[in-house]
């Protein structure tokens, strides 16, 4: 090189995003923040709608059973009670019912899928787990009151004549059909999918180090599973439950199909009653007057706040179980 070659120019180095960065940022900043709105804007629409019925009836909103409305000819409204108490039991009992049969399938589904399925039989059953993930709710409930309540009612019984010492599978009147357990079978078929999803992809991100160090070591598939894979997916299948807990605390029309809607706390999960926050709208609101509207649009605050406490809990148990991971 001689001394006369001009030296190169100096790179400028700037932490200065590009245009294509800075428009990308701005378009998912705004979808994020959009969604925070839309939200918040629902819970105002809700929450002015039904502040007339919470100032009217109070704590009593959330912890009495009786919905009656008395007009006169004119349709002025001369006395009224509602109270939620007994949709609000249900809803989480249907769903606990729901998450306890589904969390297992799923799990075990998704160990299936990941450890033991062949790739073209993987192929086909992740492929038909997203469609049933996609499938309209109604065709849940219809199926559910068709077919499964006939199969529904035996495993009922038996466990009534089995487990009947147990206050929850306790029936006195023989009424099994359209009960809690059904719609809970039900939201628990619905849910599946959406959990084996998550967890799924949650077992697949196990280091591939630890599950050779596992087999280094001479552990077998299942026991390298057990002291590998589960630990590390726990908190995803956590968090994938509380999602699906959600998805069943909100669902209305299946739940409307197969479950017989009662104003009464019911704790018996066989016995042929109950109902949800979400069947109670679903019930009303075609023929409720504005003043019952508004008691409709306060359970759906609830029924709204109560999703949303389920999916931060979620939100925060995965985060947690990342940083212990770190």
């Amino acid at each position: 090189m001689t001394p006369d070659a001009a030296a190169p120019a100096k790179r400028e180095i700037t932490t200065q995003p590009r245009r294509s960065d800075q428009v990308f940022r701005a378009i998912v900043t705004s979808g994020g923040l959009s969604s925070l709105i839309i939200l918040g804007l629902i819970s105002i629409f809700l929450g002015y709608r039904g502040f007339e019925i919470f100032r009217h009836e109070g704590l009593s909103f959330l912890t009495t059973s009786d919905w009656f409305l008395t007009t006169d000819d004119a349709g002025n409204v001369l006395d009224s009670h509602f109270g939620i108490a007994a949709m609000l039991i249900g809803t989480i009992l249907c769903s606990a019912i729901a998450v306890t049969i589904a969390l297992p399938i799923s799990v075990a589904s998704a160990l299936f899928l990941n450890f033991y399925s062949p790739g073209w039989l993987k192929r086909i059953l992740i492929a038909v787990v997203d469609m049933m993930a996609a499938f309209p709710s109604i065709l849940f409930g219809i199926w559910g009151f068709l077919v499964l309540m006939p199969s529904a009612e035996y495993w009922a019984k038996l466990l009534n004549r089995y487990l009947g010492f147990v206050p929850f599978f306790k029936v006195d009147p023989p009424i099994f059909t359209r009960s809690p357990f059904v719609a809970g079978i039900v939201l628990a078929i619905m849910i599946i999918p959406i959990i084996t999803s998550i967890s799924r992809e949650v077992f697949s991100q196990t280091p591939l180090d630890r599950i050779q160090a596992a087999y280094a070591l001479g552990a077998t598939r299942w026991a390298m599973i057990r002291a590998v894979v589960i630990p590390y997916g726990r908190g995803g299948v956590v968090g994938g439950a509380m999602l699906g807990l959600g998805r069943a605390m909100g669902e209305t029309v299946a739940v409307y199909t197969v479950l017989n809607i009662m104003y009464q706390v019911n704790w018996q999960v066989l016995f042929g009653g109950g109902g949800n926050i979400a069947s109670l709208i679903i019930l009303k609101f075609g023929d409720s007057g504005p003043y019952e509207i508004k008691a409709l649009m306060a359970a759906g605050l609830v029924l709204f706040f109560l999703t949303l406490i389920v999916n931060a809990g979620s939100d925060f148990i995965v985060r947690r179980a990342t940083r212990v991971k770190k």
